[in-house]
């Protein structure tokens, strides 16, 4: 079948596609061939024809019913099958007309569903690959310059000196972190172990690690006194240190990144509040998606801030691992995300 031929057959009407039985389409296919093939034979009659030599026209006009009729019966399944060799070579935009309401339609939809799931999953994988080439890379370079310029004597090796090259090993250490709290994402729910915390010195304890990374941030709490909560501390320790690293390098040089805790309705509410540009609501949701790196990756002078997009989707994944839940809030100017932990929490499985 010709290309041109095939777009005509693939646009023919579709009669049985209302229909939401495959048996009924069968029992009608199987009706009107029947019938067509017995019209044309009484046809004949009265011409003075005889059976003999009305039957076999009869039939081939009862195959040519049971083409036009049964048309979209099997046509999804043909679309199915050259759909599914060309996801084999890598082409995922392939899609199946899927109007009929039978099982075959309902296969055709759940096809397509899944046609769109790999080609984002594929996206992904795309750019994922991209964004850590080149954050390893970066560092990598990096440090070798500054290991090349002492051991060929260029750079003395001054504290100075050493100190670059233990950023740079640390941004590495970092991206292998997100990482592995990646493959765990992949691997489902991991086991909470639950306990009492301290939400103060827990506060304390996360931005002194937060600030030992970023020196030229001041980060300052509000907890309110006395605050506990049942949660993981590892966990609920992701949550915060990636928030704080997101606020970090999207928020201005020299202003504050506050993070607020206090007890709420439904539990231990935490918010962590920058003076960035903020998200723009379009994007409020898609940021904590994996990958998603949003319009800008660095601070308002739109440099690159060195994630991959990995810290808020490990956020999320830690807060829904209690039951809880992570959303940005509208503000005025900034950035401000809030995490809610239910008071009991229980595992659930993340989205």
């Amino acid at each position: 079948m010709t290309p041109v031929v095939h777009r005509l057959w693939t646009k023919l009407p579709r009669p049985l596609d209302p229909l939401r039985s495959i048996k009924v389409k069968f029992g009608i296919t199987v009706v009107v061939t029947a019938c067509t093939a017995a019209l044309i034979v009484l046809w004949g009659y009265p011409l003075g024809l005889r059976a003999r030599q009305t039957l076999p026209v009869g039939l081939l006009l009862s195959l040519v019913v049971m083409q036009l009729i049964a048309h979209g019966m099997t046509a999804p399944l043909r679309e199915m099958t050259a759909a599914a060799r060309a996801m084999a070579r890598g082409d995922y935009t392939r899609r199946v007309r899927a109007t009929s309401r039978d099982e075959v339609g309902e296969l055709a939809q759940a096809f397509n569903t899944m046609a769109a799931d790999l080609a984002e999953v594929d996206r992904q994988r795309r750019e994922f690959v991209a964004n850590v080439s080149h954050e390893l890379r970066t560092p990598i370079s990096a440090l070798r310059a500054v290991l090349e310029n002492v051991a060929d004597g260029v750079t003395p090796a001054t504290p100075d000196v050493l100190e670059s090259a233990l950023d740079q090993t640390e941004r590495l250490g970092r991206l292998i972190t997100q990482l592995l709290d990646l493959s765990r994402v992949d691997a489902g729910a991991a086991p909470l172990d639950l306990a009492d915390l301290d939400i103060a010195s827990f506060i304390a304890d996360v931005t002194a690690e937060a600030a030992a990374g970023h020196p030229d941030v001041a980060f300052t709490t509000d907890v309110a006194p006395g605050l506990h909560a049942t949660a993981d501390r590892d966990r609920l320790h992701q949550v915060v240190a990636n928030l704080l690293d997101n606020a970090a390098r999207h928020g201005p040089p020299g202003e504050p990144v506050t993070v607020t805790a206090r007890s709420g309705p439904d539990g231990l509410v935490l918010d962590v509040a920058d003076s960035g540009p903020g998200i723009p609501p379009g994007e409020r949701t898609r940021v904590f998606e994996r990958f998603s790196r949003g319009a800008a990756s660095g601070p308002q002078t739109g440099t690159p801030g060195g994630g991959t997009g990995l810290g808020l989707a490990i956020a999320r994944w830690a807060t829904e691992l209690h039951g809880g839940r992570i959303t940005v809030l509208d503000t005025p100017s900034g950035c401000r995300i809030r995490v809610t932990i239910p008071s009991h929490p229980t595992t659930r499985a993340p989205r």
